[in-house]
């Protein structure tokens, strides 16, 4: 395992061709994944049953032949776990309560501990590994300001006007609670390496919508301090680092000790590549996939050259694939990146 593609691409080795996976490829544009969805219970029921959920996590190796598994679960399921509701309703996305406004709230949230209160999670990994002998299971986890933007604004928002208030107004409440959130991601990023998954993403989704001022001084330190502690203890697991829109911002995550950075369809890499000295994950705009084939091999050759500038490069969607892909085009594109990236 530890010669896999995607393990040596992210420790920046190279390889017999450019590896493939994609973000979300468990999800709704598959029709065996909306049949198991259907007859689950709700998305977080999903998540908690690990029989299902290996299922699930299994199917983009079996009907896509992506070079790599993720753990099918959310960002919200060790959020749940501190004592917050986690509500997913039709045309509004999710709804968390009770919604963190003071210091006493946050001290009133809990910090799991995995093997106790997320015992699903684990169980799940280790039913994966059993089926999954010839590829990298992928964990991950959002970060804290991502996981707090939702907490602090009560679900989705477009303005992040909760949290940016927050993080300005309240500097404690905004401390203790970054630092609790720091702690959770931590010990669920653990216990995921220490129940056999290969490498780990940590997602900070909503990082773009920052300065870099306010991104440096405010974010940056609390995911620094996840990344380090996990260094520490697990040294040889690869770290990714993703977030939307945030090219602005590739300076100073170029100073996490991570592996590899994730990069949205809209950052170049050429650029890119200037600014950093890890490897490289992306960058396909996931709309591409509902174009003509010839397109797709077109934009795939550009990806694919320009990745193999970088130190590494993992191929990915700049984020994750629509729920109305047509599952031909998704497996088409893993065949293209497979073919273009033994010829260049």
């Amino acid at each position: 395992m530890k010669d896999h593609p995607i393990l040596k691409a992210a420790r920046g080795e190279k390889s017999d061709y450019v590896p493939i996976w994609i973000m979300r490829q468990a999800g709704r544009y598959s029709a065996k994944y909306r049949e198991i969805r259907a007859n689950a219970g709700s998305f977080m029921d999903l998540c908690r049953n690990p029989k299902l959920a290996a299922e699930v996590t299994l199917l983009p190796i079996h009907e896509i032949g992506v070079d790599a598994a993720i753990l099918f679960s959310d960002i919200f399921v060790p959020v749940e776990k501190m004592g917050i509701n986690i509500d997913f309703v039709s045309g509004k996305g999710p709804v968390l309560s009770p919604v963190v406004k003071t210091v006493d709230d946050v001290e009133a949230l809990k910090v799991p501990e995995p093997e106790k209160d997320l015992p699903y999670v684990i169980e799940t990994i280790q039913l994966i590994k059993k089926n999954l002998t010839d590829r990298p299971l992928i964990g991950f986890s959002g970060a804290p300001f991502t996981l707090a933007s939702y907490i602090l604004e009560g679900g989705s928002t477009k303005d992040y006007l909760a949290a940016k208030a927050t993080m300005w107004n309240s500097p404690e409440l905004w401390d203790k609670l970054m630092t609790k959130l720091s702690e959770v991601v931590t010990k669920y990023l653990i216990s995921q390496i220490e129940a056999g998954v290969d490498l780990i993403q940590i997602f900070d989704s909503w990082m773009g919508v920052l300065s870099a001022e306010d991104y440096e001084n405010h974010v940056f330190p609390y995911t620094e301090k996840i990344v380090n502690s996990i260094r520490e203890k697990y040294p040889e697991t690869p770290i990714i680092h993703f977030g939307v829109n945030s090219s602005h911002l590739l300076g100073i995550n170029n100073r996490l000790n991570v592996d590899v950075i994730g990069l949205d369809w809209r950052t170049d890499i050429s650029s890119t590549i200037e600014k950093i000295d890890k490897s490289i994950q992306g960058n396909l705009d996931p709309v591409a996939l509902f174009a003509d084939d010839r397109i797709i091999v077109e934009k795939v050759e550009r990806v694919v050259m320009e990745g193999k500038k970088a130190r590494g490069h993992i191929f990915n969607l700049g984020h994750g694939i629509l729920p109305k892909t047509d599952p031909t085009k998704a497996k088409f594109l893993v065949e293209t990146v497979h073919k273009i990236g033994k010829t260049v």
